[in-house]
């Protein structure tokens, strides 16, 4: 207590300082035994992520997250039969523009994507082939006349692409059969593909097949 006073300061001055350096000494310690507890729990915690690792795969392995298929709301009976109506008239002035040789109207009619199939094993052509085969026909202001007698659409969930197939009175190729699928674009429905086809009578097959396994006559 005497120290505290001050009456004995040069023997208080060496008791202040040894208690400083041991509370130094004791910080120290603990300052130490802290980094040790924490590189335990460090070298714990990579033991237990090298064994997760062990048996987890990796994120690139893991199998995709397969969404459920969004379920569309059914197109009403009012929105089927207008699609049909739509599809129906765009086929008729499509085989109208033909008969006339429209040829802006004809392919206006159809998506820049087309494919059109023509009877010939050869005829597969894209818009542009098919516009250079048709061009002559339609210059001359005589292409071809097709007309429906029959036709079936069918139309998409989504009220996008239709189905159809047709039966055509022609009097160039007789009775014959046209078939494809339509694309409702922001202009209305458009043919995006369509094949034409000839229909051979089941018992005249062979007389047709007998016909195509002939030689065609050589050109002179």
């Amino acid at each position: 207590m005497l120290c505290a006073h001050g009456l004995y300061g040069p023997k208080c001055g060496r008791q202040v300082r040894r208690e400083r350096v041991e509370a130094d000494h004791s910080a120290l310690r603990g300052q130490m035994a802290y980094a040790v507890r924490m590189r335990t729990v460090c070298m714990a915690l990579s033991l237990a992520l090298i064994g997760c690792g062990s048996t987890a795969k990796p994120l690139a392995e893991q199998p995709p997250v397969v969404q459920p298929p969004v379920e569309e709301a059914p197109l009403s009976g009012k929105t089927i039969d207008a699609a049909k109506e739509a599809i129906n008239k765009v086929l008729d002035d499509w085989h109208a523009a033909a008969a006339r040789a429209d040829e802006e109207a004809y392919f206006g009619l159809m998506t820049d994507d087309a494919i059109f199939l023509g009877t010939d094993a050869t005829e597969r052509w894209d818009v542009p082939a098919f516009r250079t085969f048709a061009h002559p026909h339609f210059a001359k202001g005589k292409a071809w006349s097709f007309r429906a007698t029959r036709r079936g659409v069918m139309i998409g969930s989504a009220g996008h692409l239709a189905w159809f197939d047709e039966d055509l009175a022609t009097p160039n190729l007789g009775p014959a059969r046209g078939s494809g699928v339509l694309r409702k674009q922001p202009n209305g429905w458009r043919i995006v593909h369509y094949n034409l086809t000839i229909t051979v009578p089941n018992d005249r097959f062979k007389e047709v097949k007998a016909l195509l396994d002939t030689a065609p006559p050589s050109q002179p």
